[in-house]
């Protein structure tokens, strides 16, 4: 049976225990590494329409930043959002690591029996290791704006949330969720595309592409409406609070112990 929930400060909610914020934030950075390790290198074409194919998965870390936020306030979504930017930042030193050891002459993989390749004369190890390249390699501008942008467009996107759930008094959960949303992407957008290809593409491409993925995220946020409401409906149930950032500390780096 569902619990009545208490109003509770930001403040008391940093130092709360909560039962089930340590796998939402699991969650959220399980999502965020794997789309962005799974999903980020592959272009796709669905009915004449070519996009990043990471862009189906990577707004959910943003829908389950807006859960962190609404249920367990802005201390803990800000601790979600290091816990993030760390692990972006180790994937990418790995990467980088992994990629650039020498690869072994004998080393088999799927594309080493492709028969694509077999007439080119080169070692399963050469062939490989391209292909693999090709999958985890990434430019120092990409890992950067990937950062940065991950970084600054959570922050956004929580503070946003935030401050609408004072200001509509914790009614209209719709119009925070989408409403931080179209504030966070935009700064996201606005920092990836041009750190990682401005000089590199066309002006106009950047732009383009720049708006077109903001609007298909801002898209997915609408679309992902009701299972949101679902979501913290259920969370904030469990955990019998409702947490307002009346007296909470907005700074991206403030200290728990301090809002």
């Amino acid at each position: 049976m569902d619990q009545p929930l208490s109003r509770i400060e930001g403040s008391s909610g940093a130092r709360r225990h909560f039962r089930y914020f340590e796998y939402a934030m699991a969650a959220f950075v399980a999502i965020l590494l794997l789309s962005n390790l799974i999903g980020a290198a592959k272009l796709a074409t669905v009915w004449g329409f070519t996009f990043g194919a990471g862009i189906l998965f990577f707004p959910v870390s943003y829908v389950l930043g807006d859960v962190l936020t609404e249920v367990y306030g802005y201390a803990n979504a800000r601790r979600c959002v290091w816990a993030g930017t760390v692990a972006l930042i180790f994937m990418a030193f790995m990467s980088y690591v992994v990629v650039a050891m020498p690869p072994s002459p004998t080393w088999g993989c799927a594309s080493s029996g492709d028969p694509v390749f077999a007439a080119l004369g080169l070692d399963p190890g050469t062939i490989c290791q391209s292909t693999y390249v090709s999958v985890f390699g990434s430019t120092w501008r990409i890992v950067a704006a990937s950062v940065v942008a991950f970084w600054a467009g959570e922050f956004v996107n929580a503070f946003v949330m935030a401050k609408l759930k004072i200001f509509t008094q914790g009614k209209h959960l719709w119009s925070r969720t989408i409403g931080s949303t179209v504030f966070g992407q935009a700064v996201d957008s606005a920092l990836f595309y041009p750190i990682a290809f401005l000089g590199i593409w066309e002006t106009h491409d950047v732009v383009m592409v720049m708006v077109t993925n903001w609007a298909m995220k801002v898209g997915w946020e609408v679309i992902l409406t009701p299972a949101t409401y679902a979501v913290v409906g259920w969370l904030k149930n469990r955990e019998g609070v409702d947490v307002f950032d009346t007296d909470t500390e907005f700074s991206p780096f403030a200290k728990t112990e301090s809002v």
